[in-house]
């Protein structure tokens, strides 16, 4: 059975899906990521070289975890914009940031990566954090964040990637397609969910070729950094 939607469902089907697992999602990611999650954003703020005072745009920001971390780099004189489809997300994400030093600096919003509400040139940088995979039109949502972008900002994701070490990669599919579902079972009460993450990344672009479609679409600079074996990577490039 494929979990997998077709183009022009997948949409909905996304939306829906991160509806029902919100309440569960962040604590889901801790187990998966086997807590490193945190310093995965730290470093994705490092590598959009945030600045205080800067407007920074977190694409598919679900519960808020990457915008708190950007917040605190954009400082009191910054601001944060949030921005994801699933409005159960962002209720947990309005719930997140209610003990947060610099709250006054986010604001989050429900809208569509594909067609960004925003102005071109408008924010100092882009991040979008596990979000690429989900949108239905990759390229088309790239060319989005690179229009409200202005010249010189970064436009950063984190996301899955594909390991090539012998034996390693086949353990981690495995992992992936076996012990997943059952950590979203547990985290998050779906694990048709999380079959759907697996059967995602499968299908969504590695980071060499993530980065080549940075470049294809105008980035200057594009550059991937693998984390965790390959497992995921970090792909950044400058308008």
């Amino acid at each position: 059975m494929s979990y997998l939607p077709s183009k022009d469902k997948k949409e909905s089907y996304v939306r829906e899906l991160f509806n029902n697992i919100s309440k569960g999602y962040d604590r889901t990611n801790r187990m998966m990521s086997l807590g490193r999650d945190e310093k995965w954003r730290r470093t994705v703020v490092k590598r959009a070289r945030v600045k205080p005072g800067q407007h920074v745009l977190d694409v598919c920001c679900g519960t808020a975890k990457l915008s708190m971390q950007l917040a605190m780099a954009v400082g009191s004189q910054g601001k944060v914009t949030g921005l994801d489809f699933s409005e159960k997300m962002i209720e947990i994400g309005l719930e997140n940031i209610v003990d947060h030093p610099q709250r006054g600096q986010i604001e989050l919003m429900q809208g569509n990566a594909m067609d960004l509400p925003f102005e071109d040139e408008q924010f100092d940088a882009v991040t979008v954090a596990w979000g690429l995979r989900n949108v239905p039109e990759l390229e088309v949502a790239l060319r989005e964040m690179i229009r409200v972008l202005k010249p010189g900002g970064k436009l950063v994701s984190l996301d899955m990637s594909k390991p090539t070490a012998p034996v390693f990669k086949q353990a981690y599919w495995v992992y992936f397609e076996k012990i997943v579902p059952i950590m979203g079972q547990v985290g998050a009460g779906k694990s048709d969910a999380y079959r759907y993450f697996y059967e995602s990344a499968k299908h969504f672009p590695d980071a060499p070729k993530l980065t080549q479609l940075f470049a294809e679409n105008g980035l200057r600079d594009a550059r991937y950094t693998n984390l965790m074996g390959g497992t995921l990577a970090i792909v950044e490039g400058r308008k």
